[in-house]
């Protein structure tokens, strides 16, 4: 798979003010799709895992590629890949790879001012986040709020400072929002009778654990379906050797590939 050229100065206002929407990573057609996938998956899990008490994502799905060959395709989008490399590195791998939904006359976990990564380091991106919308964002069904410039402060806005100053994001479906993921945020709410449905993807530097053991976990199925980049996105490039067996190899077969950075 290549990776698609792309308009640097979306780059640049990602790298100034934290964020900014990338118009048509997908097609509305193939958005379409996928929202009524991921609609589909959200009353799956509500209805396996409601009763359990441990159960705090309500309308959040986790690990999108176990869950219909359409997540599989996304995780190769070359537009997306190619601000990836941009902005953190072409070595960078998947951290989480969820849904950001909101339910009819209601929110979601994202109902809060917050990052989605917990560390500082000054000049330095360790995490991307990527939001694709499945519908048309607006105020009325719970639009994103962020604060631009946000992603070097090391303490929580206060509510005011944040909401004077945040901007509310409307991509339309098929269009992505890209952010550093140090900007301080905040999902709104949904006051429409129809869910409002996206993509999300947490993406970091190779060398930071996931969330999940992607390389344990993805079947054969899934992984035929990928080429290099959707495997190594997996982070089946970063594996830990768990023997001096699957250590003492030729290079081309390492677990751990050279030359990453």
């Amino acid at each position: 798979m290549s990776i698609a050229s792309i308009d640097l100065s979306k780059a640049d206002e990602i790298k100034e003010r934290g964020f900014a929407i990338i118009p048509g990573v997908i097609s509305r057609e193939e958005g379409a799709e996928l929202r009524a996938l991921l609609d589909k998956c959200v009353h799956e899990d509500l209805d396996r895992w409601g009763d359990n008490p441990h159960f705090t994502d309500h309308w959040m799905v986790h690990n999108l590629m176990l869950r219909g060959m359409p997540f599989v395709r996304l995780l190769e989008n070359p537009t997306m890949h190619g601000y990836l490399a941009e902005l953190l590195s072409p070595h960078c791998i998947l951290y989480a790879y969820t849904s950001s939904s909101m339910p009819p006359s209601g929110s979601n976990y994202s109902n809060r001012i917050h990052v989605d990564a917990p560390v500082v380091i000054p000049n330095y991106w360790t995490n991307v986040g990527v939001l694709i919308a499945l519908d048309d964002f607006t105020p009325e069904n719970g639009a994103t709020y962020y604060l631009p410039g946000s992603f070097e402060l090391t303490e929580q806005p206060t509510e005011e400072e944040f909401f004077a100053n945040a901007e509310q994001v409307y991509p339309r479906c098929g269009d992505a929002i890209v952010f550093n993921a140090r900007t301080w945020h905040y999902g709104s709410v949904n006051k429409t009778s129809m869910a409002r449905h996206a993509v999300t993807m947490n993406v970091c530097r190779h060398y930071i654990r996931q969330r999940f053991d992607y390389p344990r976990m993805i079947p054969e199925t899934v992984l035929q379906e990928l080429g290099p980049t959707g495997r190594r996105f997996l982070g089946f490039d970063v594996q830990v050797p768990t023997s001096l067996e699957d250590y003492y190899v030729p290079a081309d077969r390492r677990l751990y590939k050279a030359g990453q950075y």
